[in-house]
């Protein structure tokens, strides 16, 4: 496919919605183990959350999907929602956080370029919570290309973060 346009380098990812079957539980685990903030309500079948007061980063609602079962894992539909954190040390704290509140974690690893935890949220909708090394330290090709892969992240160096 021939194309000229480039997308501008400043352009991100504003938010992402999620249907959910539990608008409550969604916010539970949203607000209550990640500690993302309720922006507003919108009737009673949706929600939007936020980090530092933004508009919103997360939408949740149940207006197709109430009360709906978790689609199979081989359905087409979102990987995961992936949740970018400040400094080594947030990634650090977020760990402890979901810990102590005994969620369980689906994965951890060192990418590279980034070191990422790996959960589900309560609908089966992946989450990724993850930091960006400093770019001069992402793993380069001969070619310059980058050289991602996935290790296993070492947590008790990830702990450390917090006692720096």
């Amino acid at each position: 496919m021939e194309n000229e346009y480039k997308i501008p380098a400043q352009t991100r990812i504003g938010h992402v919605h999620l249907k959910v079957s539990n608008l409550q539980r969604s916010l539970d685990f949203y607000c209550g183990v990640l500690g993302f903030e309720l922006t507003t309500m919108y009737g009673t079948d949706a929600a939007f959350i936020s980090a530092g007061g933004y508009h919103h980063h997360i939408g949740l609602n149940t207006w197709y999907s109430k009360d709906s079962p978790r689609p199979g894992v081989h359905s087409p539909g979102l990987f995961h929602t992936a949740i970018l954190y400040p400094t080594r040390k947030d990634l650090a704290a977020i760990f402890e956080r979901v810990r102590a509140a005994n969620y369980p974690f689906t994965g951890f690893a060192d990418h590279g370029v980034s070191e990422a935890l790996y959960l589900d949220d309560p609908d089966g909708n992946g989450v990724e919570l993850y930091w960006d090394k400093p770019r001069d330290q992402w793993p380069v090709k001969p070619d310059g290309s980058l050289e991602m892969y996935t290790k296993a992240l070492d947590l008790d160096h990830l702990r450390a973060e917090l006692e720096r």
